[in-house]
């Protein structure tokens, strides 16, 4: 009986849960499905028309204007080092200085062995003056049959044989004389000299080493005013660039009016502008592109040899061209979209074209006019048919 009682009680608490939550939903007031949406904030941005100029830019590669390598020419002992490394040094400036000791031997020989033969030279022309003497006696008494033809004979013998011994003795004076030179020409190798103006570089041999002309480099001078850089164009960029210049003339004027900027490894722009020096022979027909070389004012030789570089310039004006931001162009399965907002300010989503880039921007080459409404900020939020309420694109958005 008990128990049957709590099941009742159980019972009946149920209803009056079920009760109590129906009231409840009946009272509540219901949501409206048909509440509109909130319109999203976007920013846009007109296209703009107007001249562009269009930049190219390549990877460059500092080079003195000159590199010359310092040698030894004979083999000896350095004896000194005459110079600051990394130092500015002048034409024939001394680097180094090889024990010319042995040279000087050689040289004082030789000049000992040409005052020899000048003096051999000298007792064969007395000589043969002599015998010339005997010659121009005896022609006319053999004649009147005072002298006897042998000893004629005998006396322009050796007058023939002292004009050899003249000729003998000039002959060694040429050879001793060319001996002399050469050791005095290797007696000027043991100075080992700067070969032209420029920054010195690091010895790669010390004093006391053993140098011969197959020791290699001992040091290398370097021009770095004006410094060369070079950079590598694609093969269609270099066609391109001539065929807007066919003629010699005015490839020559277009060459010279070039002005390349160059942007250093930490990012700054360097000071000064450079100019158009020379496109190598040939095309490269490994990676298809050309050899370039420009040249740069280096005043305090900031600029040093192996360095690298971004080379900058205009390489053509694109007249009316119609400019967009980058962000307001999205990428889509390899096609570009841009979202433009209507004077009703509902969205379509039309595929454009892309140029060249300029800075921040794209150049649209089709697909977009002139004036159109982009969104450039908010992108993610609209889609085709969606109305949006549109603001002007910030310079703030434009610096993120």
């Amino acid at each position: 009986m008990n128990t049957l009682w709590k099941y009742k009680f159980w019972i009946g608490g149920l209803v009056c849960l079920v009760a109590i939550g129906l009231v409840i939903g009946a009272v509540r007031p219901k949501r409206v499905s048909g509440a509109p949406a909130a319109v999203p904030v976007v920013e846009v941005v007109s296209v703009e028309q107007k001249d562009v100029p269009v930049y190219g830019e390549w990877i460059g590669t500092l080079d003195g204007l000159v590199n010359a390598d310092v040698r030894a020419q004979v083999t000896g002992y350095l004896q000194q080092q005459a110079y600051q490394e990394g130092a500015f040094v002048k034409k024939g400036q001394l680097l180094f200085q090889i024990d010319p000791r042995p040279f000087q031997a050689a040289l004082d020989q030789a000049e000992g062995q040409l005052a020899q033969a000048k003096a051999m030279l000298a007792n064969a022309q007395a000589v043969q003056g002599r015998t010339q003497l005997d010659v121009d006696r005896y022609t006319p008494l053999v004649k009147e049959q005072a002298a006897s033809q042998q000893d004629l004979d005998n006396s322009v013998q050796n007058n023939l044989a002292a004009k050899a011994a003249i000729e003998t003795a000039k002959a060694q004076i040429q050879t001793y004389d060319a001996a002399v030179e050469t050791a005095r020409i290797n007696l000027d190798f043991t100075r080992l000299v700067s070969p032209i103006d420029g920054i010195v570089g690091q010895a790669q041999l010390q004093v006391g080493a053993l140098v011969t002309p197959s020791s290699g480099v001992v040091t290398s001078v370097s021009t770095l005013n004006p410094i060369k850089v070079f950079f590598t164009v694609s093969e269609p960029q270099y066609l391109d660039w001539r065929r807007r210049f066919p003629t010699e003339t005015s490839r020559e004027n277009a060459d010279r009016s070039l002005r390349l900027q160059l942007i250093l490894a930490d990012g700054r722009t360097y000071d000064h502008e450079g100019t158009f020096f020379f496109a190598d022979r040939q095309i490269d027909v490994g990676t298809g592109a050309i050899q370039i070389a420009g040249l740069f004012p280096n005043p305090e030789n900031i600029l040093r040899p192996g360095g690298y570089g971004k080379v900058r310039a205009v390489i053509r004006t694109q007249k009316d061209a119609l400019i967009v931001p980058q962000r307001a162009i999205t990428e889509l399965q390899g096609g570009y979209e841009a979202a433009v907002v209507d004077d009703q300010n509902t969205v379509s989503i039309r595929t454009v074209a892309l140029g060249d880039s300029v800075g921040s921007d794209w150049i649209v080459n089709s697909g977009l006019k002139a004036g159109d409404k982009i969104v450039a900020e908010g992108v993610q939020k609209v889609r085709p048919g969606a109305h949006v309420n549109p603001k002007p694109f910030s310079q703030e958005a434009k610096e993120r």
